[in-house]
């Protein structure tokens, strides 16, 4: 029972961490990187569509993005929803193809960007405690139960406290490498 809970925070927690990654993404640096654009939405016969399922997005020459669409009648549409999406970011068609240049970074946008980091991984954080806490309610309750003896218990929450202690460092090691990322000069 104690190795069901620890294996099931343990896939939890681990999850956080790959959403940690995939926010990371998202997280404007000075290089192009398709992912950037996976929070766009177009909207496409009336339904609103995540743009990498209407085109695909390659990275040309390390500083742009390169989109072409599958169905050329809705590059104006991926246009505007670009422009819409807050990114800060000017697409250029040409007709056949969006262009999407990645401006560098200034110094206060390299601030806000690190601002959304740091938030990113304190919301990852936050959820690895929760996850603990839930873990920990768990042996308390096979306690309470009789199902464990209270050593037993105590045991699961210094291993479930290990576990989250390990998770805790990777959250930490990615956020210190998307701050390195951030505040390099590209």
């Amino acid at each position: 029972m104690i190795e069901e809970i620890l294996q099931d925070a343990d896939e939890r927690m681990a999850k956080s961490v790959v959403a940690l990654e995939n926010a990371f993404k998202r997280i404007r640096t000075g290089r192009a990187h398709p992912a950037i654009l996976d929070a766009v939405m177009v909207s496409y016969y009336g339904t609103d569509t995540p743009l990498n399922q209407l085109a695909s997005i390659h990275v040309e020459e390390g500083r742009s993005l390169l989109i072409s669409p599958w169905e050329k009648s809705i590059i104006g549409d991926i246009e505007k929803a670009i422009h819409k999406s807050d990114l800060g970011l000017n697409p250029s068609n040409n007709g056949d193809a969006i262009r999407v240049p990645m401006p560098p970074l200034t110094e206060e946008t390299r601030r806000e960007c690190g601002k959304q980091a740091r938030g990113e991984a304190e919301s990852a954080r936050v959820a690895i405690r929760n996850i603990r806490r839930d873990a920990n309610s768990d042996f308390k309750e096979l306690a309470r139960e009789k199902e464990i003896s209270e050593d037993e218990a105590r045991r699961a929450e210094d291993r479930m406290q290990k576990l989250t202690d390990k998770y805790i460092d990777i959250v930490e090691a990615a956020y210190k490498a998307k701050e390195a990322d951030l505040l390099s000069m590209n």
